[in-house]
């Protein structure tokens, strides 16, 4: 697959040679579901809990004699039924992570970037650089690229006036191609791929 290379000024800079088996890949929901959900699942924080009824601070004496009351047999108010008693089976920290084999993984994310590809939503950049690191440079450029929201992946190693720039820039995310996922890529409207961040990718994927 073959695809023309700009760059930050919107002049072209020649053709890239895209890997078939990277960026040609025929998507499918259920392993892209699968991965989002995996992603998702390792970012939860995991930190509810409620209080037990062993962890309630509240009268340990016992309300009525065992036997002989008429009423129901209870050993103090913390059981749950009772107001401020502790919760039964409530939740507790825990990690939501699930293991997802690795070549599901790299499936996922050669469906990702093909996704993009056949819906003509990637684009191929010569380099990720500015001269500074300011913000107003960046939405110059981006307003004349004509680009809406977008995900920047490049190299292993971000320029780091570039990265600085999009910083504080809500409608363009960067990522080294390390960092590269599934998720990030399906939920931004445009894929913005440099020459070393296709390279990068490539090696990692194939």
């Amino acid at each position: 697959m073959k695809l023309e290379v700009i760059n930050l000024e919107a002049a072209a800079a020649g053709e890239a040679e895209l890997a078939d088996d990277v960026f040609d890949v025929e998507p499918r929901a259920d392993i892209l579901h699968r991965v989002v959900r995996w992603q998702l699942a390792a970012r939860q924080a995991g930190t509810h809990k409620v209080k037990g009824r062993s962890e309630v601070s509240y009268s340990s004496r016992k309300i009525v004699r065992q036997k002989g009351s008429g009423g129901a047999r209870h050993g103090d108010r913390n059981a749950p039924i009772f107001r401020k008693g502790g919760t039964y089976k409530g939740p507790t920290p825990r990690s939501h992570a699930h293991d997802l084999q690795k070549k599901v993984r790299k499936l996922g994310l050669r469906m990702a970037l093909s996704a993009k590809a056949r819906d003509g939503k990637l684009v191929v950049l010569d380099e990720a650089k500015l001269p500074e690191g300011k913000t107003k440079a960046l939405k110059e450029r981006v307003a004349k690229l004509g680009w809406g929201k977008a995900l920047v992946i490049d190299g292993p190693e971000l320029d780091e006036n570039f990265a600085r720039a999009a910083r504080n820039f809500e409608g363009v995310q960067v990522l080294p191609s390390q960092g590269a996922n599934v998720y990030d890529i399906l939920r931004q409207d445009l894929l913005v791929l440099t020459r070393a961040g296709v390279e990068a990718l490539e090696a990692r994927l194939k």
